[in-house]
C-alpha cells in the first residue's frame, strides 16, 4: 500500500534483558520516546521515506506512546492511538491490571501522584497539533475506554482534528474479524487523508 512500517522496541520493552526492561522505571515517555524518534530518523535515512510524511500508531503501551508522543513533538503528520492511556492518575483506579504499576512508578498513585502526572499525556494536551484517530474496545479492562474518551474529548475541545471509534463488545484484543478489518481500514484511511 506504499507505506514503510517500523516496529521499534524501545527501552522498557521485553526481549533485551532485565536492565533494558527496567530502563523506563519512573520515566515513562522520556527515554522510550527518544528511542522511537531515533528509530524513525534511522529509518528515514535508510529507506526512501519522505521525512515530511511520517505517522505514528500503536496499541496498548503503543497507544499510550502515541498519545504521549503527540503531546511532546510535532514530528508526526498523523497519529492513530489504539487502546491508549491518557491519564495515569485516573487509569490507576480504572484498570484491572494495576499490580504492575507500583514497580514501574515506584509508589501507588495515592502515595506519589506527581510521578504519574509527569508521564500523563493529558497534562500536556495543549501541545497537540497532530490529527489523531483514537480506537478502543468498549469492554477493554486493561486500557479502559474512558482513557480514550478523555484524550479525544480534550483534542476536540482544543480544536485538534480527531475522531474516536469505540468497538461494541470488544475487549483489549479484538475478536470479531469485521472489527479487526475495520480498524485496519480506518488506520490506513486516516494516514492517507492526513499525511
Amino acid at each position: 500500500m506504499g507505506f514503510y512500517v517500523l516496529f521499534p522496541n524501545p527501552r522498557g520493552s521485553y526481549g533485551a534483558g532485565e536492565t533494558f526492561t527496567q530502563a523506563n522505571v519512573k520515566d515513562f515517555g522520556a527515554g522510550d520516546l527518544r528511542d522511537i524518534l531515533a528509530g524513525v530518523e534511522a529509518a528515514v535515512k535508510a529507506a526512501p521515506i519522505d521525512p515530511e510524511r511520517v505517522g505514528i500508531t500503536g496499541w496498548s503501551y503503543g497507544g499510550y506512546m502515541t498519545m504521549w508522543t503527540v503531546t511532546q513533538t510535532n514530528r508526526f503528520r498523523a497519529a492513530v492511538a489504539g487502546a491508549g492511556i491518557a491519564n495515569w492518575k485516573s487509569y490507576y483506579g480504572q484498570n484491572s491490571i494495576d499490580q504492575w504499576m507500583i514497580p514501574f512508578f515506584g509508589a501507588s498513585v495515592y502515595d506519589d501522584p506527581a510521578v504519574y502526572a509527569k508521564s500523563s499525556p493529558i497534562e500536556y494536551i495543549r501541545n497537540v497539533k497532530t490529527p489523531t484517530l483514537i480506537i478502543v474496545g468498549e469492554r477493554d479492562a486493561e486500557c479502559p475506554a474512558p482513557q480514550s474518551y478523555e484524550f479525544w474529548h480534550a483534542l476536540k475541545t482544543l480544536g485538534v482534528k480527531t475522531q474516536l471509534v469505540v468497538y461494541d463488545g470488544e475487549g483489549h484484543h479484538f475478536n470479531r474479524p469485521e472489527h479487526k478489518l475495520d480498524r485496519m481500514r480506518r488506520t490506513i484511511e486516516w494516514f492517507r487523508e492526513n499525511m
